[in-house]
């Protein structure tokens, strides 16, 4: 029977109704990649009011995915433009320049000859798919794959069946836009970081910046990842297009399909400078992506591709669906799309075309339909349709950035060395950044905890055993939480109801009840202080500290049909909360049924951990400060930093970047908070029972 959440069923003398004993804690279900169902997470927002809340909270966990939250300081581009390629009606340059200072980007500029009257170009971004050869793609002159595409209907001419990264870039020129069309981290001209997604290595696992490369934990622990990377090279693409000559920073826009669809969405929802977008065969409820460069820790928790999608509203946003994953976008997401730019105003801003009888792909069709798009969005005034014609197919050698001249990055400008320093830059910016900027801090724990408060109405208690066992009362229960659909067991004990002070203690340890005697009783001497002092504690059972097993998705035995990469840490930490944040959503819900009741509210209500679970009662108390009265955290001298294995139950993505244990302590100074454990202090349940006695007056 379930009854009000409260503290105080120890107190009250409720029914003596009992439910069963609970069973131990059992593993959420994970959200897997290629399983999951990520549907459009807005159908409670009330649109247009809360669209700017729900589009910064987007924009502001991307960042964090990112690795860019706060955003790093721009440094100079230094922009080499060369080699140029003259045809028919357009050119073409190549080009690279440094996202961070020695790290290069590189592409190809595609520029009309004959610009636009007005003088002013529409600029166009080219992020492209997981093509073998990235934008060399060259499926040759007369072979079997280029001829079927044209005898499928998939492209129109060879010069596009052959080369397609290459005709929208053409075709965009030629229609007066300027085009830059840029490498993937290891693709093409990309030297420096041999890999696109190599996973991780030995030589590459350090702790200390300058020790530790990409995919290892140290990384992990910074959020400095592959995606971030590639994310970072496409704003600093958009900054250069966005500083060419003639070109209208105005109509800019990204185009990309596959994992440049991916990007094409995240470029979308972060950067305001993108007045238009046309995501290819990405936009989905189904996989979200497959590759390392489009997932990353913490991205697709409490939102997915729809969302990211939505954010964009009401700018114009075009679309295709193929047979892949996106092949159910008309009836799962697209609708949704279509309400949001409804209620933002602008239905025709939003568009798709669904040709599932093609496979994945941005072919002819999709490219023509595209083209159109951005001719009416920008104003260009072309007839249309807006048609391909041949054009030629540039090789390697003609599009290649480095060359005698320009000679490519070797020793330790590519490679290991490369990565290292790369990394090391990127942490010494990051540290810079963030040292003391607690409001950052602060928001970043509330992110990677990605949880609010619920509700009183969210929670309920139903109680399992009652004892009066003379001078306290002990009682046994599980509290319910339907929003979030969890159930977490708990312990109380308190004293008689006209002995309670109205302080209540939310007592957070791996050991639970045990930490303080056992169920069985008696209680610990510092327990029993408490109590003398009119103190009521509450011991949940955290999450998955009753398991055999507690690491939430350690590989027991690697799949030999997986490569290193498939393993990395973001196709967990990027769908699935953290043990440590399921552990604090736990203590979330309980410290809701202490607060909520509305007979029996406490008066003082304090957070302790101990026995391990230190860290979870600073996370805590920094994304639920307002609910708490005081803190008291044994940290027993832990920091993320010392930790090597991303599958250690106290990982937690981007924890070192943050200040690691001091900097989430300082989130929640606006408490009365006991720090215990570090230098200056021993832990233990003896100095937390003396410091709950202090705060507890």
């Amino acid at each position: 029977m379930k009854r009000s959440a409260s503290l105080l069923l120890c107190l009250a003398f409720v029914s003596t109704a009992q439910a069963a004993e609970p069973a131990p804690s059992y593993p959420r279900p994970l959200v897997e990649l290629n399983t999951g169902y990520f549907p459009f997470h807005g159908e409670g927002l009330k649109l247009p009011e809360d669209f700017p809340q729900r589009k910064k909270d987007i924009r502001e966990r991307i960042l964090l995915a990112c690795g860019l939250y706060p955003m790093p300081t721009k440094t100079p581009l230094n922009p080499v433009v060369h080699g140029r390629v003259e045809r028919d009606d357009y050119t073409m340059d190549r080009v690279f320049f440094e996202s961070f200072p020695g790290h290069y980007v590189s592409g190809n500029l595609y520029l009309p000859k004959n610009p636009p009257k007005d003088g002013k170009m529409p600029g166009i971004l080219c992020p492209h798919g997981h093509w073998a050869n990235g934008r060399f793609t060259d499926n040759g002159a007369g072979t079997g794959v280029t001829l079927e595409q044209i005898a499928i209907g998939a492209e129109r001419w060879e010069s596009g069946a052959r080369a397609p990264l290459q005709a929208r870039c053409v075709q965009l020129a030629r229609m007066g836009c300027a085009v830059f069309i840029y490498d993937m981290l290891g693709n093409a001209d990309s030297l420096q970081i041999a890999q696109h997604r190599s996973g991780k290595r030995a030589e590459l696992d350090g702790r200390e910046p300058g020790t530790f490369g990409l995919y290892s934990a140290a990384a992990d622990l910074r959020l400095e990842s592959n995606f971030g990377l590639q994310t970072w090279n496409g704003l600093r693409a958009l900054d250069f297009i966005s500083s060419l000559p003639g070109v209208d920073t105005t109509r800019i826009a990204c185009t990309g399909e596959s994992g440049g669809g991916t990007q094409t969405l995240i470029m979308a929802a972060l950067d305001d400078r993108l007045a238009a977008a046309f995501p290819c065969v990405m936009t989905s409820t189904a996989m979200q992506g497959g590759c390392t460069c489009e997932n990353s820790c913490y991205l697709r928790i409490g939102q997915g591709n729809i969302d990211i999608a939505a954010s964009f509203a009401p700018k114009p946003m075009g679309m295709t669906a193929a047979n892949d994953w996106t092949k159910e976008l008309a009836t799962k997401g697209f609708p949704d799309l279509k309400r949001v730019w409804t209620k933002l105003g602008q239905p025709d801003n939003v568009m798709a075309t669904f040709n599932i009888h093609w496979q994945h792909n941005y072919n002819h069709v999709s490219r023509t339909t595209m083209y159109g798009f951005m001719n009416k969005h920008f104003k260009m005034g072309l007839k249309e349709p807006v048609l391909e014609r041949e054009f030629v197919v540039s090789s390697t050698d003609e599009m290649t950035v480095w060359t005698k001249d320009h000679p490519k990055p070797d020793g330790d400008k590519a490679g290991v060395e490369h990565e290292k320093t790369l990394l090391k830059y990127w942490s010494a910016g990051s540290d810079k950044a963030i040292a003391g900027n607690t409001d950052v801090i602060s928001r970043a724990w509330e992110l990677m905890i990605g949880r609010a408060m619920p509700g009183g109405s969210d929670v309920e208690n139903e109680v399992v055993t009652k004892e009066d066992r003379g001078d306290y009362l002990f009682v046994k229960s599980i509290v319910h939480n339907s929003r979030d659909k969890e159930d977490v067991p708990c312990a109380f004990i308190g004293p008689k109801p006209e002995k309670w002070n109205g302080t209540a203690v939310l007592w957070l340890s791996n050991k639970g009840i045990e930490s303080l005697g056992g169920e069985a009783g008696p209680p610990s001497a510092e327990a029993k202080k408490l109590l003398d002092a009119g103190v009521a504690i509450v011991y949940p059972t955290l999450y998955l500290n009753d398991a055999k097993e507690q690491p939430m998705n350690t590989p027991k035995s690697k799949d030999s049909t997986r490569r290193e990469w498939q393993w990395a840490a973001c196709y967990t930490y990027g769908y699935n909360p953290s043990l440590v944040a399921h552990r604090v959503h736990d203590a979330m819900t309980v410290l809701a049924m202490i607060r909520n009741h509305p007979k029996h509210k406490p008066s003082k209500v304090i957070v302790v951990g101990g026995d391990g679970a230190g860290i979870i009662a600073a996370a805590t108390a920094s994304v639920a400060k307002s609910s708490l009265d005081g803190a008291v955290v044994d940290t027993e001298g832990f920091r993320f930093a010392s930790l090597n294995d991303q599958w250690n139950p106290m990982f937690v993505p981007g924890a070192v970047k943050y200040g690691d244990v001091p900097g989430l302590l300082s989130t929640s100074a606006s408490l009365k908070t006991v720090v215990l454990g570090e230098k200056e202090a021993k832990g233990g349940a003896d100095a937390i029972a003396a410091a709950l006695g202090t705060l507890a007056k």
